[in-house]
């Protein structure tokens, strides 16, 4: 089967309006830039982005919500973008906060075929209304259920034409368990290469996972609040 598409236009094929997708990274690093770029020039909208953060105003997730594609956003932190904030408090987006540990969780009970989990995170506030509460030698917990993607969309420093993964220090964020958690796997890479070239004792995500791969182009790979110290 041959899972190399040309770039990121041909491989967000399918992702259609009101789709839920999830989206790879931590802050602004490991983000899939290329794939973005395709959905906000496709203008694809009514869309449930699955994702730790929802990027800055003008780069990112940031990108598709000034497009105003973005329906609903399930994050664990959206702190660096104002666009966020005001299409939040104007009603016009809906937000699911969930706690970072719950949030990687959902997507790794997705990719590992299990449908809900319990955890203590958030009981008795609001992210526990509505939802299954157990008591567990003598503590409650929250059920959470796993997540359901349509599309799971990463970015990893190395992957070859098989689909085999190799992603970079903080990129290792959400990146490698969302890729197992989407129905369709799309992984754009820095550099692709071809089966053989990857050692198989560093690869983070197996080729099973991934559906479509392509090289992508001109990564900006910005930093989000950039701190530097006045010492000699």
């Amino acid at each position: 089967m041959n899972k190399v598409v040309k770039n990121a236009d041909e491989a967000i094929y399918g992702i259609q309006d009101g789709m839920t997708i999830m989206l790879g990274g931590f802050g602004l690093c490991g983000i899939p830039e290329n794939s973005i770029s395709s959905i906000v020039k496709e203008g694809i909208k009514d869309l449930t982005c699955i994702s730790n953060n929802a990027g800055v105003d003008d780069f990112g997730i940031g990108l598709m919500l000034q497009a105003k594609l973005v329906k609903k956003m399930i994050s664990s932190y959206v702190g660096e973008n104002a666009e966020f904030e005001r299409q939040l408090l104007s009603g016009e987006l809906e937000v699911e906060l969930l706690p970072q540990g719950t949030l990687a969780e959902r997507c790794r009970a997705a990719g590992s075929g299990i449908p809900a989990f319990y955890t203590p995170a958030g009981y008795g506030t609001e992210i526990a209304e509505g939802k299954e509460i157990r008591e567990f030698e003598g503590k409650q917990f929250i059920m959470e259920k796993a997540f359901e993607s349509d599309f799971a969309i990463v970015k990893a420093w190395k992957g070859d034409t098989d689909g085999n993964l190799i992603f970079k220090s903080t990129a290792r964020n959400f990146n490698p368990m969302m890729a197992m958690a989407g129905k369709i796997t799309i992984a754009e890479v820095e550099e692709l290469v071809e089966p053989g070239e990857l050692d198989p004792n560093f690869i983070h995500t197996p080729s099973i996972f991934v559906n479509r791969i392509f090289q992508g182009v001109d990564y900006e790979k910005r930093i989000e609040q950039r701190t530097i110290s006045n010492k000699q």
